[in-house]
């Protein structure tokens, strides 16, 4: 199995270090425009851009494994392409991400501003791991521009009328203290995709594969033994 990390919105891949360092044969994806490229403008123009990168690697039984606005990728990915997966993985996601006007506002607040970006990139709990270094500096250098446009593409994204037409295995992971994309969200995917597991980290935020990677890695590697 080749296991594809996708990162969250405005985020670098080197959020999934803890991760890819412990799966082998793992890999996080860098998205167009995060770092280099152009930015795509929707979650279905980046399914499409992921489509072709697995092609061109030929990559085979894969696992996508998407946070948040990377969750919506591999939602959308199992819709439209699930000839390619072995299963999804879903970290702190939903069937639908609005985003809160104020905090659109906020990131826009930022574009132009380094010294606002900074002091915002800094305050993010998660970033302040000893382990996130690498990624911290990602996202300094990513930018408040890149950060509205996947919250745009998130706000934009509702697939709660398509999700019971997944058909590929599928485990939601959660952390009880996610606010974000509290556990409700995670309790409609359940309901409507047919076997899909779920597993809820006690204490964990948003960014429950930072902050308890171990139980994290734990409910993957129990998954994927379900898929050998």
């Amino acid at each position: 199995m080749k296991l594809l990390f996708i990162p969250g919105a405005g985020a670098s891949s080197k959020e999934w270090a803890f991760q890819t360092a412990y799966f082998a044969d793992s890999e996080g994806v860098i998205l167009p425009g995060h770092l280099d490229g152009e930015l795509c403008k929707s979650v279905g123009e980046y399914t499409e851009w992921l489509k072709s990168y697995i092609q061109r690697q030929k990559y085979q039984d894969v696992v996508i494994v998407g946070h948040s606005f990377g969750g919506a990728i591999a939602l959308l990915y199992a819709l439209r392409h699930r000839e390619d997966l072995k299963a999804i993985i879903l970290v702190g996601s939903g069937a639908r991400l609005r985003v809160r006007p104020d905090i659109l506002d906020m990131v826009r607040g930022m574009i132009g501003n380094a010294e606002a970006w900074k002091t915002y990139v800094e305050s993010v709990p998660a970033l302040k791991n000893p382990g996130m270094e690498a990624a911290r500096q990602d996202m300094l250098k990513i930018g408040p521009t890149v950060l509205l446009s996947d919250f745009l593409c998130c706000d934009s994204f509702d697939i709660m009328d398509k999700v019971q037409d997944i058909k590929v295995p599928t485990l939601i992971i959660n952390g009880s203290e996610d606010i974000m994309t509290p556990v409700k969200y995670a309790g409609y995917l359940i309901d409507k995709i047919a076997g899909a597991k779920l597993e809820v980290i006690d204490g964990g935020t948003h960014d429950v594969y930072i902050e308890k990677p171990g139980e994290v890695n734990r409910a993957i590697e129990k998954f994927l033994e379900t898929l050998s």
